[in-house]
């Protein structure tokens, strides 16, 4: 046996053998290979010592220990590059063997991709690779100044080489003198290639590598598809039909057309792609001939992937298309995925966002055996993919990935990818004044000193926002718990109910019980029930959805319904999120409260009432409802489970008073005998509202009483203003509030059901029959 901290590794003749996991996102294209201690003493080698790694193809890499979670493990963790230049996949085993570089005199590079065209000086290229083991056919990359965990000094210097470019490129070694493993060194002559030669497969392009916060989506397409095209005999040993399909449906942006590329690549197998609209011809019966002969090339170019991209435009459901084309193309994809050999070595992928557009009878096993649900990132998720967009980015210091992860909710990888350029734009931005415009060639200390900041990511965080959120998306709010006062009942309650679980979900796991899903806030006009859903919005760093009750309101039968249901599911797709409706007695009032009620609101609350407490959990969702009539509100909403607060947002004490006119005064030049406090005291029952129009009244005086502009607002300014204004709320008003503050709950608990029927209706009824 082991010890607990090193593993036996199988050696033989000075080599060890050891099963391929993949590298950390933040370590792909660096040309490292992490491996346990006892590989080390097995190769005689230490920390930074180039390796040779065989696999179908012999590559090299800089050997480095294991992460601490592997050493235990009789692994060896691999990029997606240096997964292709060994020709091998997670899970394979591969051998491994101390290298003996040779000093190179000449390397030659070239693009990996076929639109990439590069020029420049190739000392850069030198300073990048600089000590780094390679060999003629090796895909590589140059890398940005982000830094590399676990990794001795000596290493780290090769690391933070100047960066190449602002983005990381990917290159293949065309041709080494001498041949074999070389190394760079001082001596060494680089030529870089404009033009893309063809590489050896499609992995410099796209890989694993490249797709981040998807790791068991990964698993399962990797069991699905790599499995039945690399090891066919392991079905056939079991006796079973290997799996023909997998559909891959999420939001737009979410990377499932990437997904499929990476995994054709990783799988080494032949990639056909079909784009829903490029198979449609005009002729009769061209259509369906052109995907027969995709098929066809595919099954003759085995083991091969058919990926088909926006498939619902091509198979869209037959009773719902007008057109005998679309119909004969869907039953010609049924006949060719039924026609798939039992033991062919191809798999067809589909991708598409409206999985409900599609026809039922694709969704069949047998067809797509199985259906992957590519969601929204978690912030781990986002943490990867937003490792991936700055991978060649030089980066300030101040710049914490971790941070922006949790500041991006409902972020896909495609806006992740707007955030990375928007940011390196602004970095740019910057820069423009010390950028010679008329000059050809921009000069080498600009492009050393060109960073990206962490306020460009914040500049750019105000103009990318979740492609989700696109239709309903109100500017993210500005206002924090500051910019409020004297609703402190009120925000610590919503302070406890939002905040608390949005941003600490465990706790609540741990302890077995659900967090809050709704906060009513009700109270006279002009307290700050919108403020504090902004407030809470903007504290809880959630997204926020803004909806008017009129704007949920539709003349067309069960459009409102629709409405409210889309609102519900673009909010789960972003979550964490608060959906604040305001005057909500219009958009649920009391059913059966009268005879004439429009039918549409009685349905509106049934949505309502379904979607805050059906089914589908409302998970790290808060409904927020604002009304200043709560007794007008269906009886229904106001139970636990639905709406579990309800919050009284009344006007300010006198400490309130004081705090609001603080705050309204703070770019206001006030005289020296302005006293606010004496102020508040003099101004009871009035509201947030109120005080700001009080505010505004005196400097309105002040600059109608001055023939200059005043200097600043003085106390009998505010004298003159407080005469010309008046509370909104009344003694009266307080005394209905107080009172419906204990009626409210018990209202909640008395619900009668809807529609019964009076004892005396049915006596009236059975005279009605004898007559």
């Amino acid at each position: 046996m082991a010890d607990a901290d090193t593993v036996e590794v199988e050696v033989e003749e000075g080599t060890v053998r050891l099963q391929v996991a993949a590298a950390r996102q933040e370590e792909s294209g660096r040309g490292v290979a992490r491996m346990p201690r006892s590989a080390f003493q097995a190769l005689g080698i230490t920390e930074g010592d180039p390796v040779e790694i065989v696999g179908k193809r012999v590559t090299s890499a800089l050997a480095m220990q294991a992460y601490e979670e592997d050493e235990a493990l009789e692994v060896i963790r691999l990029d997606g590059l240096q997964r292709a230049n060994a020709e091998t996949s997670s899970g394979e085993h591969v051998t491994i063997r101390k290298a003996q570089p040779k000093a190179a005199t000449r390397v030659v590079f070239a693009p990996a991709r076929r639109e990439m065209r590069l020029q420049g000086p190739t000392e850069a290229l030198k300073r990048v690779f600089f000590g780094h083991p390679l060999a003629a056919g090796d895909l590589v990359a140059t890398h940005g100044q982000q830094p590399v965990q676990n990794v001795p000094p000596e290493v780290r210097r090769m690391f933070n080489a100047p960066a190449y470019a602002l983005t990381q490129i990917r290159l293949q070694v065309i041709s080494t003198v001498p041949k074999g493993i070389v190394r760079i060194d001082e001596n060494t002559e680089v030529e870089l290639r404009a033009e893309f030669e063809e590489p050896r497969d499609g992995r410099g392009t796209v890989n694993y590598d490249d797709v981040g916060g998807m790791e068991d989506t990964i698993k399962q397409l990797r069991e699905m598809v790599e499995l039945p095209l690399r090891y066919p005999e392991l079905f056939t040993r079991l006796g079973v039909d290997p799996p023909k399909g997998v559909l891959l449906h999420g939001p737009p942006g979410t990377g499932k057309t990437r997904l499929a590329q990476a995994v054709a690549n990783e799988s080494d197998a032949e990639f056909f792609t079909i784009n829903g609209p490029e198979i449609m011809g005009s002729a009769y019966g061209e259509s369906e001939k052109r995907l027969r002969e995709v098929f066809e090339e595919a099954e003759r170019a085995q083991p091969a992937i058919i990926f088909i991209d926006e498939i619902d435009s091509i198979a869209p459901k037959r009773q719902n298309v007008s057109g005998e084309a679309e119909k004969r193309l869907v039953a010609q994809l049924l006949t060719l995925m039924d026609g798939l050999q039992a033991r062919a070595n191809l798999v067809v992928i589909a991708a598409t966002n409206r999985p409900d557009a599609i026809d039922e009878a694709l969704r069949r096993p047998g067809r797509f055996d199985r259906e992957i649900v590519i969601g929204v990132p978690d912030e781990n998720g986002r943490r990867e993919i937003l490792a991936i967009h700055t991978r060649g980015m030089p980066l300030g210091e101040g710049v914490d990935l971790q941070e922006l992860a949790r500041s991006t909710h409902g972020f896909v990888g495609a806006d992740i990818a707007a955030l990375a350029r928007e940011a390196a734009i602004e970095a740019v931005r910057r820069m423009m004044p010390r950028i010679d415009l008329e000059a050809r060639e921009i000069p080498a200390d600009v492009l050393e000193d060109l960073c990206v900041e962490k306020e460009d990511f914040r500049a750019a965080l105000k103009r990318v926002q979740p492609s989700a959120m696109r239709e309903v998306m109100v500017q993210t709010p500005t206002i924090g718990w500051d910019d409020i006062g004297g609703v402190d009942e009120a925000e610590e309650k919503l302070r406890e109910g939002v905040e608390l679980p949005l941003k600490n979900p465990k706790a609540f796991e741990r302890l077995g019980i659900r967090p809050a899903k709704g906060f009513l806030l009700y109270g006279p006009p002009g307290t700050g029930k919108t403020l504090l859903a902004k407030a809470v919005a903007k504290e809880s760093e959630a997204n926020f959805i803004s909806i008017k009750s009129s704007d949920l309101l539709s003349k067309w039968y069960g459009e409102s319904e629709q409405q409210i249901s889309r609102m519900f599911a673009r909010a789960r797709s972003v979550a964490p999120c608060v959906i604040f409706i305001d005057e909500i007695d219009s958009l649920v009032p009391a059913r059966g409260s009268s005879g004439n009620e429009p039918q549409v609101t009685a349905r509106v609350v049934n949505t309502i009432l379904s979607e805050m407490d059906g089914m589908e959990e409302l998970s790290s969702i808060v409904v927020i409802g604002a009304t200043n009539r709560p007794a007008l509100i269906d009886p229904a909403l106001l139970r636990p489970g639905r709406f579990d607060e309800l919050i009284y947002v009344g006007a300010p004490d006198q400490a309130g008073r004081e705090h609001i006119l603080k705050i309204h005064t703070q770019k206001m030049p006030l005289a020296d005998d302005v006293d606010l406090a004496a102020l508040a005291a003099l101004t009871p029952r009035y509201t947030g509202a109120d005080l700001e129009d009080v505010v505004r009244r005196a400097g309105m005086v002040a600059i109608r009483s001055a023939e200059t502009p005043p200097e600043n607002v003085t106390a009998a300014n505010f004298a003159e203003a407080l005469e010309d204004s008046r509370p909104t709320v009344t003694e009266q008003m307080e005394a209905e509030y107080g009172r419906m503050k204990g009626e409210l709950k018990r209202k909640a608990m008395e619900v009668k059901p809807i529609g019964f029927i009076h004892e005396g209706m049915l006596e009236s009824t059975r005279d009605n029959k004898h007559d």
